[in-house]
This record gives C-alpha cells, structure tokens and sequence, in this order.
C-alpha cells in the first residue's frame, strides 16, 4: 500500500527564501501593480487581459524562483464545488449553443462560471506572488509613502500603515497559535455523549472554550507585541523606515502600464474585444 501524499498547507505573508529581482522590487510598486490589475480586470474583464494578467505571474514566478513545492494542496471538496457549480451554471444556457442531435444546448452559463474562476485564480496567484516575495515588514513604509499627499487632507495615512503593518505582521503569527491550540484539543480525551442533544451541547462547550482560549492567545501576543515595540522606539518607527522606488520599480511599472495600455486596446477597438 502507498502511504497517501503529505497536504501542503497554504503559507501566506511569508516570503520565500531567496534573492531575485522580484524580491528585490519596493513593496510600492507591488501595491500598485495589485490595484492597477485589480481595476483593469473589473472593468475589462477579457480574455485578453485576463491571459496577460495571467502571463506576468507565471512569469513573475520564474523570476522570483518560486518552487512547485510552496502551491498548497487543493481539497477535494472544492474540486466537488466546482463541478457542482459548472453544473448549475450550465443550466442557465446562453449562447454559444451546440447542437446534440435533436437537442440544442446553450454553453453560456458554464462559459461565464468559468470565466469568473479563471479570473478569481489568476488575482489570487497575483496576491499570493506578492505575499511570496515581500517581507511584511516593508509593508506599513510603502503604504506610508504612497499615501503621503492625504496627508495634506488631514488624514491619519501613518496610523493606518501602522496598523496594517501590525495586522499583516500577526496574522501569521496567530495562525500558528491557533493550530497549536486545535492540535492540543484534539489530543484530549473526548466522552462520547449519548443523546443529539448532549451532542450539540457538548460541541456548543467546545467551540466557547476554544474561542476563550484563542482571545487569550491573542491578547498575550499583543501585549507582547506591544512592549517589543516600545522598546524599539514606538509605533512611529514602524511607518519611518526609508523605503523608495528603484530603477527595476520603473520597468516594473512600465511593464503594467504597457499591459494595461494593451488590454484596453484590445478590448475597445478590435474584434476580440469583450461584449459589455
């Protein structure tokens, strides 16, 4: 018998060991690359776009050296999902149709479920490749930098790199917190209960405990948080650190405005464009 195949979790904000141009780059100019992309796909989500989009991670990938090793495993369930929703979106028809003999069917519906997935994937492969090669730490300067001109609004925009720098820098943190604490749950000895109702109550205790216990684990990290920040100097370092556009950050940028530029030609003036 083969041992089953060992699941690879899902591993964010955390970059992967490694020194490439990618890493390189100025957390900046990733964000904005995000936000550009994001805004192009939602008003022209074409084929086009989508496939360029799609280019530049893989890419991106290669650039970066990102092994096969780091794609977390895909649960089976949601390739279950999947086929049940390519099911029911093929059943709202449309054209394009095929015709089956004396049967017509309408592709419509399954081709638009899979034109929303394919474009949740490749954006999720695009955050997940800034996640992969930017330290969280150079998060809250980048932030701090990009929304300087609010700051003649009178808008708090150092207070709030901060906190996101906090919460991208704990969020790790407490995910490997609270699968500590599910795996000591786990190891308890659990007392069968005999009765639905027993049952629900008995799960109902479970999950209240856990929650309790999860509060407490985070309000410890915060605290010790806290006073590790102090001793650096304050929340203020955080947003200070000097962080500025490079030469790569300029061919960086040239390179999404030219596939932004692209795709919105594509889209507006020629045959293949998206019908809206």
């Amino acid at each position: 018998m083969t041992a089953p195949a060992t699941r690879r979790p899902v591993v964010l904000l955390r970059p992967v060991p490694g020194d490439s141009v990618i890493h390189r780059l100025w957390a900046g100019t990733k964000l904005v690359a995000v936000a550009v992309i994001g805004i192009l796909l939602t008003f022209y989500p074409g084929w086009v776009p989508i496939a360029l989009v799609a280019i530049l991670v893989v890419v991106s990938a290669w650039l970066a050296h990102i092994p096969r090793g780091v794609l977390p495993s895909v649960p089976r369930w949601i390739w279950w999902l999947m086929a049940i929703g390519g099911i029911t979106g093929a059943m709202g028809g449309g054209k394009p149709f095929v015709t089956i003999g004396s049967a017509q069917f309408g592709l419509g519906g399954l081709l638009n479920f899979i034109h929303i997935n394919v474009i949740s994937i490749v954006l999720l492969g695009l955050g997940v490749m800034v996640s992969w090669t930017t330290n969280v730490a150079e998060i809250a300067p980048a932030v701090a930098t990009l929304g300087r001109p609010l700051r003649l609004l009178r808008i708090p925009i150092d207070e709030w790199a901060v906190a996101l720098g906090l919460a991208l820098r704990a969020f790790p943190m407490l995910i490997d917190e609270f699968r500590v604490l599910f795996a000591a749950r786990q190891l308890r000895p659990k007392v069968r209960a005999e009765t639905a109702r027993a049952r629900f109550r008995q799960r109902a205790a479970e999950i209240v405990d856990l929650l309790a216990a999860t509060v407490t684990v985070a309000l410890r990290r915060g605290d010790e948080m806290g006073d590790a920040i102090t001793a650096r100097g304050g929340v203020g370092q955080i947003s200070a650190h000097p962080s500025r556009p490079k030469r790569a950050d300029v061919v960086a940028l040239v390179v999404i405005a030219l596939i932004y530029g692209l795709s919105v030609w594509v889209e507006t003036f020629t045959p293949l464009a998206t019908p809206h």
